[in-house]
């Protein structure tokens, strides 16, 4: 696949991160947890910038049972709303909430929307452990980590500070890179903390100071997914 790949997010306006409704601890996650969907999809983020509704996909196809939103669906919701070709990341979040993806008489809808400090560690895990948490990043670094043609069970590691964020990514997952990886169906030999990272149609494995480096906003939909 040429580089680069499509993106299209816009970064939430600071206003909106500023006032939104901080998530807060519930229960108690456990110290290493993923959630790997058993069929991926670009959901379109190969030939659209529609990042921000491609993660939108993924976070439905974590549900238990899994349920697997159509490439048609995704590109019927983002073109009748204007985002096939770039978006507001606050704003698909507020589309979403009121109408959700249609799909076989269903509508899969989000949750009310919590700003998440993705720097406390023991908060962020606890979010992942209640449902995918939607991350607004740069992606240019993570252009390169991942593989073309992407398939599960890649590190980004070493990333540098970068705030140009244009691309919308899913972590749904933590714990040390070496039990990561063989979940996701590779060795890595290192205990260092990892997150996985859902983006192009795989899963890999993000270590902690390169997910910090990359990232400008992080968000968690409470349920994830409403079903109407």
């Amino acid at each position: 696949m040429p580089l680069p790949r499509p993106r299209g997010a816009t970064p939430s306006p600071r206003h909106e991160l500023a006032a939104a409704s901080p998530h807060v601890i519930e229960g108690v996650a456990p110290a290493q947890f993923l959630r790997l969907p058993s069929k991926l999809s670009m959901w379109l983020n190969d030939v659209d910038g529609d990042c921000v509704t491609a993660e939108e996909a993924f976070k439905v196809a974590c549900m238990n049972p899994e349920v697997f939103i159509t490439d048609s669906t995704v590109q019927v919701w983002a073109s009748a709303r204007g985002v096939l070709n770039g978006a507001v990341i606050s704003g698909v979040l507020y589309m979403m909430h009121k109408w959700g993806f249609e799909q076989g008489g269903v509508n899969y809808g989000d949750g009310d929307k919590h700003g998440i400090d993705w720097t406390n560690a023991p908060l962020l895990q606890n979010a992942i452990w209640k449902s995918p948490v939607k991350f607004g990043v740069a992606g240019d670094q993570l252009e390169y980590a991942v593989p073309s043609p992407p398939s599960n069970g890649w590190l980004a590691t070493g990333f540098q500070q970068d705030t140009n964020e244009d691309h919308c990514v899913s972590l749904s997952g933590y714990g040390p890179i070496s039990w990561l990886a063989s979940q996701l169906g590779t060795q890595i030999d290192s205990n260092a903390p990892g997150y996985a990272l859902f983006t192009w149609s795989s899963v890999g494995i993000i270590d902690v100071p390169s997910m910090l480096a990359i990232t400008g906003e992080a968000w968690i939909r409470s349920p994830g997914t409403v079903i109407r």
